[in-house]
């Protein structure tokens, strides 16, 4: 039997209306949009100017935190970001559901961190806003892509363009689509082995 002889035909309409969001989030995001190209369009020295802005939107920004202007964040409010940590040129933080980044960890240019799905085991997909973990120095290595529901342990790598969809452990290094682990750090004092 075919999908559509299995499902009944979708109100797309009604989905479309569905409240997804509270009128207070509707005119954040509102607002966000129109306050964005101060954030974009700022000097990329200006790290102190762009932490300000994304605390005034209520985003729970530490200290010499290094985010890049070109970097997309969804919903300020839902982020939080440790001392130290920096947020690469084109980063998508994504963040329809709460993304906490730990101190000293690193999200390199192009990488895709994406708190919100929908449940397609409902035919009306319904958006679900998953939180996101990276810990305390991690590094997600370029155009890597973390999805919903996921902890990156302290410690951990995620290399250039792995796709992660499980927690990954700390101090694991984790390549590939779907990502897997291929080794796992040292700390010895050395340069990592």
């Amino acid at each position: 039997m075919s999908y559509s002889e299995r499902c009944r035909p979708l109100d797309i309409a009604a989905n479309r209306r569905a409240t997804k969001w509270t009128r207070k989030e509707r005119v954040g995001r509102i607002l966000w949009s129109a306050a964005h190209p101060l954030f974009a369009l700022s000097p990329r020295p200006l790290w102190a100017w762009r932490r300000a802005l994304l605390r005034l939107f209520g985003a729970t920004i530490a200290n010499d935190v290094h985010i890049y202007p070109t970097v997309k964040i969804a919903i300020p409010w839902n982020v939080r970001i440790g001392a130290h940590a920096a947020v690469g040129d084109r980063v998508i933080l994504y963040a329809l559901g709460p993304i906490r980044l730990g101190e000293r960890c690193t999200i390199s240019q192009g990488a895709h961190v994406c708190a919100g799905t929908h449940d397609y085991r409902d035919p009306t997909m319904p958006l679900i806003k998953s939180p996101i973990v990276v810990g305390d120095d991690a590094w997600i290595c370029a155009d890597a892509f973390i999805g919903p529901d996921v902890t990156i342990g302290s410690g951990a790598i995620v290399g250039a363009r792995a796709v992660v969809m499980k927690d990954v452990d700390e101090d694991a290094i984790v390549v590939g689509n779907p990502a897997r682990v291929i080794k796992k750090r040292t700390w010895s004092g050395k340069p990592f082995e």
